[in-house]
């Protein structure tokens, strides 16, 4: 079977690459969220692949665990709905030989997600950033945030979002560097004949109280003119460093997200969206002068 999912394929190509990984540091490699790592995973392995998904753990630590979640002893009557306890685990271990295996994609995950009502927008930290060479830039202190109800704008605006968990996020495109083709060089990497190099810096601030565990820039993605999207190249930028997983409540961060696309594609449109397919939180930014 012909691999056609391209998350499956890059992630099934890292861990022949690597043989034997935890989740979080796959995750950390090819750039993803743990969890939908942990689930493609499974899926795969279900699928027939030679893919053995495991579980380590500290067995003493462990059972101390279950010695401090255990219930109280039951009172001299008796009683009925007693709760059991809450259990953490160590993550999980993947082995993988080596080389390739065609496989059909899982489905998508079923589920309804429920957009909260929107809160009151926060200015963006206005900060200044260096010499916009060629690319298109804006300073935070040029365009003052937008309403929380406004799901589409340019470069150099913030746009309210939301998270999967209800997390109240700020995300702001503040450049768009295309092309990029000497960053990527820099970088130690090398362009194919025909392609070219796009390097995105956006910002996101948690406003609200539910921490953000997630890669910020997991389904950022690229629009053609013709309607197709770019996702993101598993790479990154010494001179421009990538998102980092989590952002806490009150906390402001910032990255870079690199694509490569044939060097005559036209981009249109930068999407955000905090799970695969978009929906009622999906964000974009014009990027057509």
């Amino acid at each position: 079977m012909a691999v056609t999912d391209p998350v499956d394929a890059r992630l099934l190509a890292a861990l022949a690459e690597l043989g034997k990984a935890a989740v979080h540091e796959l995750a950390a490699k090819v750039g993803m969220d743990p969890r939908e790592v942990a689930y493609r995973l499974v899926a795969l392995s279900g699928s027939g692949l030679p893919l053995l998904v495991g579980v380590e753990s500290d067995p003493n630590g462990l059972r101390a665990a279950l010695a401090t979640a255990r219930p109280a002893p039951p009172p001299p009557y008796p009683a009925q709905g007693m709760p059991s306890g809450a259990y953490t685990v160590p993550s999980a271990a993947y082995n993988v030989p080596s080389g390739r295996y065609p496989v059909q994609p899982p489905p998508p995950a079923p589920g309804r997600f429920a957009a909260a009502a929107p809160r009151p927008a926060v200015d963006p930290v206005i900060s200044t950033w260096g010499p916009p060479q060629t690319a298109s830039w804006a300073r935070g202190d040029q365009r003052q945030a937008p309403s929380p109800v406004q799901r589409t704008g340019r470069i150099g605006d913030a746009l309210a979002a939301q998270g999967l968990e209800g997390e109240q996020l700020t995300i702001q495109l503040l450049e768009v560097q295309d092309p990029a083709d000497f960053l990527f060089g820099a970088a130690g990497y090398r362009l194919d004949a025909g392609e070219r190099a796009v390097v995105v810096h956006t910002e996101i601030t948690n406003r609200g109280t539910v921490p953000f565990v997630s890669l910020p820039d997991n389904y950022l993605e690229l629009v053609t003119a013709e309607g197709t999207t770019i996702a993101k190249a598993p790479v990154s930028l010494t001179s421009r460093p990538p998102h980092k997983i989590g952002v806490q409540p009150g906390e402001t961060a910032g990255g870079h997200t690199v694509y490569v696309l044939p060097e005559a594609t036209r981009v249109t449109t930068l999407r955000w969206s905090p799970r695969p397919e978009p929906d009622e939180r999906t964000l974009s930014w014009s990027l057509e002068t």
